[in-house]
């Protein structure tokens, strides 16, 4: 067997992953590789950070997707500190495209591909770039939160936790588009989730936008929260902003808090643009509440007139309808999370001319 190194050389990098030990590392949501494959026989070698092997983790492990030709072959959760997944047998030698996609989140666990196994004739190239990119800032709307079990009152594991499914990768998809996400569930502007309506700072997305993920566990002793990202590696086009549904369960329409995300928000807004210059900044809000959207609204306005910087606008979303189901914790459904991947299409497509 011929053994490749998830390298520059061999893979296309989707999304924000990190060389790191000669391996790959993946940790925010819908991160991983690409490539062509020539040959008979391939699999691939897996690792899975300090949490793959801890008792009552069963459920929150990483779950990766291994896609060939489009088609998802293989589906796993990372329950070992490694693992090596036979992708491709073949009796002759075929074309296939691979793909390799971490679809859970990065805070509860993150996963490395180690290496690519293959026959000894075969041939692996990076897949082909798209010439469109796409980032999206979110939450969990953006991680595709519980939307494989559509039972609103189950909880989140990451297990049912599936990116590719929601309205982001979505888009990515219909506008023919590499996609990056940078979204954690529960983050907002200036407040994760409140059930208490006390503010949560620690669970802010604004924090970690600059750096690889966040994850309470580590890669042989490494943090993806201690890492910063260079964005000379991945330039998007366009930057989608979906954050405020987290927050408006602790702004609960006091007046001073309102006003406090909507400046916070604009602060977020001058990081996007001072790391991403040359992109068109489109943010949106309204799939699980709609009550921040008039804030949302004025923090890109007063941007837009305090800058002069035109390439951006805001875009309401109407609340998700009873009639398309929920998923865990009331989450969008997969029916939500399509209808809302048509209409932000159809946006985006106006907006770039695409």
């Amino acid at each position: 067997m011929n053994e490749f190194k998830p390298m520059i050389e061999n893979i296309k990098p989707i999304g924000r992953v990190m060389q790191k030990d000669n391996a790959l590392w993946m940790c925010y949501s819908a991160t991983g590789a690409a490539f062509q494959f020539t040959g008979k026989s391939l699999s691939i070698v897996l690792c899975g950070d300090d949490r793959a092997e801890s008792e009552g983790m069963e459920e929150n492990l990483a779950r990766v997707k291994i896609y060939v030709d489009g088609n998802c072959t293989k589906d796993l959760m990372m329950n070992e500190k490694e693992k090596q997944v036979s992708v491709i047998n073949d009796d002759v030698i075929n074309d296939h495209l691979v793909e390799v996609l971490k679809v859970s989140e990065s805070a509860m666990s993150t996963v490395t591909l180690k290496s690519i196994l293959a026959d000894d004739e075969a041939v692996i190239q990076p897949a082909e770039k798209k010439s469109r990119i796409i980032e999206f800032a979110g939450d969990s709307i953006t991680c595709g939160y519980g939307v494989d079990d559509e039972v609103a009152e189950h909880s989140f594991k990451t297990s049912t936790e599936d990116a590719t499914k929601a309205y982001a990768y979505l888009t990515a998809q219909k506008l023919q588009a590499d996609h990056s996400l940078v979204s954690l569930s529960g983050y907002g502007i200036i407040s994760g989730y409140s059930g208490d309506g006390e503010r949560r700072p620690d669970q802010l997305l604004p924090t970690y936008y600059e750096k690889m993920g966040f994850c309470y566990g580590s890669m042989n002793g490494e943090y993806p929260q201690n890492v910063s990202w260079d964005f000379s590696a991945l330039q998007p086009d366009v930057v989608v902003i979906n954050l405020g549904t987290n927050d408006q369960s602790f702004t609960r329409e006091i007046e001073s808090l309102c006003e406090e995300y909507c400046t916070v928000y604009q602060t977020f807004i001058r990081t996007i643009r001072r790391n991403n210059p040359n992109a068109y900044i489109l943010c949106m809000l309204g799939v699980m509440g709609e009550a921040l959207c008039p804030m949302a609204q004025k923090a890109v306005d007063t941007y837009r007139k305090e800058t002069g910087d035109s390439r951006i606008s805001f875009h309401w979303f109407k609340e998700q309808l009873d009639e398309d189901g929920r998923a865990a914790d009331w989450h969008p459904s997969q029916k939500t999370h399509r209808k809302v991947s048509e209409q932000l299409t159809q946006i985006i497509k106006e907006i770039m001319n695409w």
